[in-house]
């Protein structure tokens, strides 16, 4: 049974096809995921004094020049922090779930210039021989302007300087990753 005249056959499924590899082109990737970890040897209580002050993070990060709580309070579910950094970008962040007895926190990036959307990030501090390990990983899609290796590098690279902030603070030179 034909519900098409024989002309129409051929277009009718040349325009499938193009609609069924434009929707292919534009369904979502999976996630990006960095996870980074460094260890310190001092006691994680210490560290996460440090890394667990939400609002803190210009202490110990060397790309922070300052960061202000515009929104709750600090360490606080919902805080929204604002980050200027030393080249003079702004990143604003909101603290989805703080656990100090469990050393770890989550936040989300609200507006940034770095190339990622829908980017949520824990930090923990864990118990690792006599120091501790504080592990710092997220989940986030890039944006186009990039490819999936350069966001997960930039990423990663703002972790490891976290981390030789961290170190510094602390007064420890390079240890093992």
């Amino acid at each position: 049974m034909r519900f098409f005249p024989a002309t129409l056959h051929a277009p009718l499924a040349r325009a499938l096809l193009l609609l069924t590899g434009s929707l292919a082109a534009t369904a979502h990737a999976a996630p990006l995921q960095v996870e980074e970890s460094a260890v310190f040897a001092a006691p994680p209580a210490r560290v996460w004094k440090i890394v667990g002050d939400y609002r803190g993070i210009a202490d110990w990060h060397p790309a922070v020049a300052r960061t202000e709580i515009v929104k709750g309070r600090n360490n606080a579910r919902g805080a929204v922090r604002s980050i200027v950094t030393r080249d003079g970008a702004t990143i604003v962040e909101e603290l989805l779930a703080y656990e100090g007895g469990r050393r770890t926190l989550r936040y989300r990036i609200v507006e940034s210039p770095l190339p990622v959307r829908d980017y949520v990030s824990t930090l923990s501090v864990q118990p690792e021989g006599k120091g501790a390990r504080v592990v710092w990983k997220s989940e986030f899609n890039r944006s186009a302007d990039v490819d999936d290796a350069r966001a997960r590098e930039i990423i990663a690279g703002i972790y490891q300087a976290g981390f030789g902030g961290v170190r510094a603070r602390l007064g420890e030179g390079a240890a093992a990753k």
